[in-house]
């Protein structure tokens, strides 16, 4: 059993608290919310911080709404939310449905009842070369999210690939869903997409002694259809090694295509957008099925960052999406 070192742990009552010491202690504090991801890295030491801040006796942190802004419904949950929370809450099943299935789909019951929303959007970027012992990485040499000076996975590459894991950015983004944080200077707003970026060191875009506070989610019309598709090889616990949200835009007359996107999870340090407003016009069957999933094949290469075979993954995505459109199909006839 990996034992966790002697660590001081602070519990600020508040977020302003809790920014106050990030801005204190720079890079030697980290974040703690239900610690699924930052503990097991500490114990393998891919993370080695002296304090960690916890946001757990933080109030109204977390929970979940549905509120109306400017004539339309949204719903904000806030990042302390627990994912078996999200995942059982009717709120988010009658107004996003596949928010909660992706919450659903995440690890293991018992991780669900620890991990949060704001925990899950931040997860640390993954990769074969770093997510192993410390003699693992040792005997290797390090890597560049290590100490070493070299990408294992595009060997000469100067810049880390390491794959960003998480199930919820991925169907937050197709959703139009916008990030509020909390920092020294106050708050601010991004589109889910605009969180991260493409350095797998540095992932995210907060600023310093920056927190993620809660997610704007705007309640899709009735002509939006979005759902989440992952595959992993266990059903449980594994981190998912293809992840695709789509999200289909409907016609006045609901048989053509108005609008929508293809998001595609651990390809990298971020999720990527393929927007389908090309498409528009298209019908509704599987003929758009076949073309969405050839669109997703040609344009996402995966690498081999994450276990399992990169050919294979690509393919996988390929079929999931397939299905994804095949789901929408299946509910329009019905």
């Amino acid at each position: 059993m990996l034992r966790m070192r002697p660590l001081r742990v602070e519990r600020p009552t508040s977020l302003a608290d809790a920014v106050a010491l990030l801005g204190e202690h720079g890079d030697r504090a980290k974040v703690l919310s239900g610690g699924t991801d930052l503990v097991p890295n500490v114990k393998l030491l891919q993370n080695d911080p002296e304090i960690l801040v916890s946001l757990a006796r933080i109030p109204a942190f977390a929970g979940v709404q549905r509120l109306p802004v400017n004539g339309h419904d949204e719903v904000v949950i806030g990042a302390g939310t627990r994912l078996v929370d999200i995942a059982e809450s009717p709120i988010v099943a009658a107004a996003l449905p596949a928010l909660a299935h992706a919450a659903s789909r995440i690890a293991s019951p018992q991780i669900r009842n620890m991990g949060t929303l704001g925990g899950n959007l931040c997860l640390d970027t993954r990769c074969r070369y770093i997510n192993q012992s410390e003699l693992f990485r040792d005997a290797l040499g390090g890597c560049l999210k290590s100490h070493g000076t070299e990408c294992h996975v595009v060997p000469g590459g100067q810049g880390c690939v390491a794959a960003l894991s998480t199930d919820m950015a991925p169907v937050l983004t197709a959703l139009d869903a916008r990030v509020r944080l909390v920092g020294p200077a106050g708050e601010r707003s991004l589109p889910m997409g605009g969180l991260y970026n493409t350095d797998g060191l540095d992932h995210t875009n907060l600023g310093p002694a920056e927190i993620v506070a809660a997610v704007h989610i705007p309640v899709p019309g009735p002509r939006s259809l979005v759902t989440y598709r992952k595959w992993a090889v266990r059903k449980s616990i594994d981190f998912p090694l293809v992840s695709v949200a789509v999200r289909i835009d409907l016609s006045d007359d609901e048989d053509t295509l108005a609008d929508g996107m293809i998001v595609v999870g651990v390809l990298g340090p971020r999720p990527r957008k393929l927007p389908l407003a090309k498409l528009a016009g298209a019908a509704i069957d599987n003929a758009l099925a076949d073309k969405l999933g050839d669109m997703a094949f040609k344009r996402c290469r995966p690498l081999p960052n994450v276990p399992y075979d990169p050919g294979y993954r690509r393919e996988r995505l390929r079929v999931e999406v397939k299905r994804a459109v095949r789901t929408f199909i299946a509910a329009l006839i019905d």
